[in-house]
């Protein structure tokens, strides 16, 4: 209650039923309750209240809001259920609409959309594409599993990595396939690079184990570099541009992902060439995302050739063991074949060799001008550097990569 209230006026109002029945009401004047609609009570100028007035005005008061709750949530109720049904209805019929056109139209949908719309559809497809895996659709083997490639009804080319089943004959080979399947993909989904080749997904669908990747059309460098009709398509100015692209990707691995990945196996044949000669590195089957708190001890894994000397009395990987490899393969590239003989005379005397001391490839002219001559001889002298019995005298491929792209504007 108000105290400090000393007069009040309800004068020129709607206002109707009984006054309170209080000490204030009593004492107030007889104008503060005129004009008004139905006021009564025991104060002057007002009408007394009849029972039956009183009663009735409550049970008005009284139905006047449940009914018109009751009404309001009778409409909510009835609105809502209608918005429920009509958003199914909605959602089933853009389900049956998203579906036909992923089916019809796959050839304007991406790859990846298609896997994460409906793995199902994409299995029996890459099944239908490769008759079930058969031998005339394979484009190569590994110690893990072999290659596929699989055209699908929308006319895009995958590469399909499956892995070997275990009643197939290089299951004698001991690799451990689960683990390498579940590294790859772990791998895989940690790193974004255009000179990486991209990867679409997998699947562990009944008695089949596989990755999704996308298919290069040149296939590998080594297939490339063996054959002497491709081999001279390779100019010099081609050659720096793929050299350059494993090294931006190492590189990437190595300084630029949250943790660095060590890829193990970088050799030519995990090196693939699209159809503008780019390079993309491939297979991370062995590949290790190193852990600083941890020793990162390893077995002896990749390909014989490319493998860090270190590596056979060590158990330590470090990112020079992809520097080293790295070595191997731009000298591959540069010379046309796998430098067997120089590794073998860079073992005892890595510093003394010059960069004239190493062969270009005989199948292609030397280069013709002094930019190119350059940049050719740029990349030879590093990958020299790169082969260094000492790992920690290696450069990084962050220094490489940087070194051989200033090559060009040095002159």
């Amino acid at each position: 209650m108000m105290t400090s209230l000393t007069s009040i006026d309800f004068s020129y109002n709607v206002l109707e039923g009984p006054v309170p029945d209080s000490e204030f009401f009593r004492h107030a004047s007889p104008l503060a309750f005129s004009n008004n609609k139905n006021l009564c009570g025991k104060f002057e100028g007002l009408k007394p209240c009849s029972n039956t007035s009183v009663e009735t005005k409550t049970r008005k008061m009284n139905h006047r809001v449940p009914i018109t709750i009751g009404a309001s949530l009778s409409g909510l109720v009835l609105s809502l259920a209608l918005f429920i049904l009509y958003a199914h209805y909605r959602r089933a019929k853009e389900n049956r609409k998203s579906k036909e056109t992923t089916v019809s139209k796959w050839g304007e949908e991406n790859p990846l959309s298609i896997l994460n719309y409906d793995g199902k559809i994409v299995y029996e497809d890459i099944i239908e594409a490769t008759e079930s895996f058969d031998e005339k659709y394979c484009i190569g083997a590994g110690g893990s599993g072999r290659v596929y490639k699989a055209k699908l009804r929308i006319g895009i080319d995958l590469a399909i990595k499956k892995l070997f089943s275990p009643d197939e004959e290089e299951e004698e080979v001991e690799v451990d396939k689960t683990g390498s399947f579940i590294n790859e993909i772990r791998v895989l989904t940690e790193i974004r690079h255009k000179n990486i080749v991209k990867f679409y997904g997998f699947c562990c669908q009944g008695p089949h184990k596989f990755l999704v990747y996308d298919y290069i059309e040149k296939g590998s460098l080594a297939d490339v570099l063996r054959d002497d009709m491709k081999a001279k398509e390779l100019e010099w100015s081609t050659r720096i541009k793929l050299v350059k692209d494993v090294a931006n990707a190492l590189s990437y691995m190595h300084h630029d992902c949250m943790q660095p990945i060590i890829h193990r196996d970088i050799s030519s044949k995990n090196v693939l060439l699209n159809d503008e000669y780019e390079a993309c590195i491939s297979d991370f089957g062995t590949a290790k995302i190193l852990n600083p708190d941890s020793s990162n001890v390893t077995v002896l894994k990749g390909t014989f050739g490319y493998v860090a000397p270190e590596l056979a009395y060590m158990v330590i990987v470090t990112e020079k063991c992809d520097v080293y490899s790295f070595g191997v393969v731009a000298l591959e590239v540069m010379m046309g074949k796998h430098p067997t003989e120089l590794v073998s005379a860079l073992i005892s005397s890595v510093e003394e060799l010059d960069k004239k001391d190493v062969p270009l490839d005989p199948r292609i002219q030397p280069p013709a001008d002094g930019q190119t001559a350059l940049e050719v001889g740029s990349i030879v002298r590093h990958a020299v550097s790169c082969l260094s019995l000492d790992p920690k005298s290696r450069p990084t491929m962050r220094w490489i990569s940087q070194a051989i792209s200033e090559a060009r504007s040095s002159v």
